[in-house]
């Protein structure tokens, strides 16, 4: 039997661009009981900031956890690239989580840098997001923030046997969710640990401190809570009426009554030259006079809407182990949602895996099965002695 490692895809791409493994290495998710969208919005930065004995290392985890977004791989390689081993290091957390074992290795990762490593909660701080949090010696939440943990979560497939085997491993991972969260000086017993994963419990910053997830609590000018998350919540069992609040306090500020003069667009020459910087920099210098024809240098807005596109669509590409198809697919002017669906098709077209499914159709709008059904008439009729 198989199982689809899922992650934030509910489509059948994920499957393409996922692939199938065995039951026994499924992908363990620590997040709501519903596969939500790919968060497009999110971004992931680690940069070294100041010099000499000011210097510290800042890393950004604005978004998911794990294979659509930050996966343990690239945080582990990127901060060994910057990290001397004596600067201070600070995580700054947004994020409604993704895939469990993804964050325990961030988590680790974290651990072992010990006192000089301090995590910031600046906005959500769901599942693996918190297990992350609670590698780091010290954590700071934003007095507008949320945390929240929860039980870890998966999809499988198979007989009741494989079954029995996932939900052994469900409850080895929630014992690594316990043992991680058990590295903070919490306030709270081991059991009523348990008790508060199990019920999915959301901490305010006051609440999450109490607690002894949070060391302090900070007030002031800090990044707003994201109102991209407030789909997120709908996904949960038991989201606080708080956790509504606080997206709500933190809508956008009114427009103005009046906007301000628009600043004069550049002229076609400077457009030309800011495009060639940009695909110099992303790595795709080669499409450069692509993008200029589909861009038609009509202003920077459209310039700089092209270039994302080209690199939406150049990841994607990569992503799915077919980056020749990127130069082809970014000339022909697909954005990112079509160019899934072209490397959907070449993915499964390629795949020596196939799932079987011999479920009845769930809709009339669902195409009826091709294959012969089997007819229990002709079976008997074929072990019946022939006569001599």
């Amino acid at each position: 039997m198989n199982v689809i490692r899922k992650h934030w895809l509910s489509t059948a791409l994920a499957v393409a661009l996922q692939g199938i493994c065995t039951l026994a290495n499924p992908r363990i998710l620590n997040r709501g009981g519903s596969a939500p969208e790919v968060q497009a919005e999110h971004w992931y930065s680690i940069r070294a900031a100041g010099e000499g004995a000011d210097k510290a290392i800042e890393i950004y985890v604005y978004g998911e956890i794990g294979y659509w977004g930050i996966t343990s791989a690239d945080f582990i390689r990127d901060l060994q690239a910057l990290d001397d081993g004596t600067s201070p290091v600070v995580v700054a957390i947004d994020s409604i989580g993704g895939d469990l074992f993804d964050g325990i290795a961030i988590h680790n990762t974290l651990n072992r840098l010990g006192e000089r490593c301090t995590a910031r909660i600046d906005g959500a701080c769901y599942s693996a997001a918190s297990i992350i949090a609670a590698g780091a010696h010290r954590v700071e939440m934003a007095d507008n923030a949320l945390l929240m943990i929860h039980n870890p979560w998966t999809f499988a497939a198979g007989d009741s046997a494989d079954l029995r085997k996932v939900a052994d491993m469900m409850d080895k991972a929630f014992d690594g969710i316990v043992a991680s969260y058990q590295h903070r000086p919490l306030t709270i017993e081991d059991t009523d640990l348990r008790r508060l994963i199990n019920e999915e419990t959301w901490f305010t910053a006051g609440e999450a401190k109490d607690a002894g997830f949070v060391d302090e609590v900070l007030t002031g000018d800090y990044p707003k809570f994201s109102n991209s998350h407030g789909k997120i919540l709908n996904r949960y069992q038991h989201p606080p009426q708080a956790a509504h609040d606080l997206l709500a306090s933190n809508e956008p500020d009114p427009e103005p009554e009046s906007d301000p003069e628009p600043e004069p667009e550049p002229d076609t020459a400077t457009l030309a030259k800011e495009l060639a910087d940009a695909c110099q920099a992303a790595g795709l210098a080669n499409l450069t006079s692509v993008l200029i024809l589909s861009s038609g240098l009509k202003s920077r807005a459209a310039v700089q809407a092209e270039v994302v596109r080209a690199k939406a669509v150049r990841d994607l590409c990569v992503l799915a182990k077919l980056p020749g198809e990127a130069e082809q697919l970014i000339t022909d002017g697909l954005n990112a949602d079509a160019a899934r669906v072209k490397l959907f098709d070449k993915v499964v077209a390629s795949t020596s895996q196939v799932e079987i499914d011999n479920k009845p159709p769930l809709s009339e709008t669902q195409p009826a099965p091709t294959a012969k059904a089997v007819d229990p008439g002709d079976i008997y009729a074929s072990r019946k002695p022939k006569s001599s």
